[in-house]
């Protein structure tokens, strides 16, 4: 079956300008606004998932300038901001991926800002501010950090490769995801915890991971930075069979995804 025609460059374009936009904004409100004694404002799954309240002014900002670019599109963010829209265009957005990082100060967040044309995604721009670095891909154009091309590492062995993962805030999808990394990390060179899905899959694609996988991201997780590293030459999925869903996400180079998909599946990871 032939692959789905590309959006038109236009619109393309129009969106990608959009995302950067609002990425920028609100990365900087994130950045220049964060106040000396932020605290939570609630939680979400558990005590410790947390929301504060800069999660919330960002996604406002984020909302609003959509909403006065393009009216007619549907919108989906992490913070509670849902509409329908008629455009066939839906922005999937987490307004501060990384939540807990940027509570304590580590520079581990970002602004994922991710655009879907009739449900398949088009434009991706990951933000994170505190490691001065912006990502984004436009589908079909492959992907850039700050304006330069970027694309995923060459395959190590699978005994070499640097593996990312994250853990769930549900204490007993916690424990059973600690029994998955304790089978896998004695097969690879080692196994990072960033803390933020977003950026951690664009670390993928700027080569500095091998490949990542993680149970229980929702869209707005993994819209933009899925699309970010396939554009870099990353494969992308989830269970065999299966694309990346809130059951599991994974995503590496060609030859780590293969036997990290195998090893994964074997172990059930997305599974208690």
């Amino acid at each position: 079956m032939p692959s789905p025609a590309l959006p038109d460059d236009r619109l393309l374009d129009d969106l990608l300008d959009v995302a950067l936009d609002a990425a920028r904004r609100a990365g900087a409100l994130l950045r220049d606004g964060r106040p000396v004694d932020l605290g939570v404002a609630g939680t979400k799954s558990s005590p410790v998932d947390v929301v504060t309240e800069m999660d919330i002014a960002s996604e406002k900002l984020v909302l609003e300038l959509i909403t006065e670019r393009r009216p007619q599109d549907a919108y989906l963010g992490e913070e509670g901001a849902e509409r329908p829209g008629t455009s066939g265009v839906r922005w999937v957005v987490d307004p501060l991926d990384g939540t807990v990082n940027y509570l304590y100060g580590l520079p581990s967040w970002a602004v994922s800002v991710a655009a879907e044309v009739d449900g398949r995604a088009a434009v991706g721009v990951v933000y994170a501010p505190a490691r001065g670095e912006l990502f984004h891909a436009v589908l079909g154009r492959g992907a850039r950090l700050d304006g330069r091309p970027i694309s995923a590492r060459p395959a190590p062995p699978w005994g070499q490769a640097l593996i990312g993962t994250g853990f769930n805030y549900v204490q007993t999808v916690r424990v059973r995801q600690a029994e998955v990394l304790l089978a896998l990390m004695p097969e690879v060179r080692d196994v990072r915890r960033g803390g933020a899905a977003a950026v951690d899959l664009c670390d993928v694609a700027a080569g500095r991971l091998d490949g990542y996988y993680e149970r229980g991201l929702a869209a707005w997780d993994r819209a933009a930075g899925c699309l970010i590293a396939a554009e870099a030459g990353a494969l992308i999925g989830g269970r065999p069979g299966h694309g990346p869903d809130g059951e599991l996400t994974v995503a590496a180079v060609p030859g780590v995804y293969e036997p990290l998909q195998e090893r994964l599946a074997a172990l059930r990871a997305w599974a208690d």
